[in-house]
């Protein structure tokens, strides 16, 4: 990511062996966290047959010098969603279901009734 983002040496020239560690799913997904690299890191996406030497070089000609940092996405918790899961037995999608229904005392119960005691 470094060579990309900051100081643009060509490391798959200088030692032709990295390439076959360059992992183009990962520096994809990175890029595409930021909003002036997100149409290269699409047009790649739409390209993922394209030799790791080609997409390294894409990215180390097309994007500007500049540092780069995101956090991996995450799919968010939803709050409770384990609780619901546990106490009826249900799948993510039921649960998420449920969720929308219960209100927040039937919650308050649902914890009560699976709280098993000891240290939190």
């Amino acid at each position: 990511m470094n060579s990309i983002n900051t100081n643009k040496n060509n490391l798959i020239d200088e030692d032709p062996d990295v390439e076959k560690s360059y992992p183009s799913y990962i520096i994809n997904r990175c890029l595409s966290g930021q909003i002036d690299s997100v149409m290269f890191a699409n047009e790649m996406n739409k390209h993922p047959n394209l030799a790791k030497k080609l997409q390294y070089d894409f990215f180390l000609n097309s994007l500007r010098k500049r540092k780069r940092f995101s956090p991996w996405l995450r799919k968010d918790q939803i709050e409770n969603l384990e609780l619901v899961k546990r106490y009826y037995g249900y799948s993510n999608e039921k649960a998420k279901q449920v969720l929308n229904i219960l209100t927040r005392e039937q919650l308050s119960f649902i914890r009560d009734r699976l709280e098993t005691g000891g240290k939190k």
